[in-house]
């Protein structure tokens, strides 16, 4: 059984380089994508669950951690699918 969930990115949201969605473009990359939601709870613990091929980005196997999500990209992990909207 999957379930999709619809994250909204605010474009208040900071970046880890202290800048907005909107400033840097209205993307978010894959790993912080993954915090943000809670899949993971540090940096570390992304990069090895894309490193292992855990994560896949609108069907396709993902493993470059700074991937950039944009509005409709679709993530799933295990059974989990996320659908990416950044305002």
């Amino acid at each position: 059984m999957t379930h999709t969930l619809h994250s909204t990115l605010h474009a208040s949201h900071p970046t880890h380089h202290g800048t907005t969605m909107a400033e840097s473009g209205k993307f978010i990359k894959l790993d912080q994508f993954l915090k943000w939601q809670g899949i993971v709870d540090t940096g570390g613990q992304a990069k090895q669950l894309i490193q292992e091929g855990q994560v896949r980005v609108n069907g396709q196997a993902e493993r470059r951690r700074g991937r950039k999500l944009v509005n409709g990209d679709t993530v799933t992990v295990g059974g989990t699918i996320l659908v990416v909207e950044v305002p």
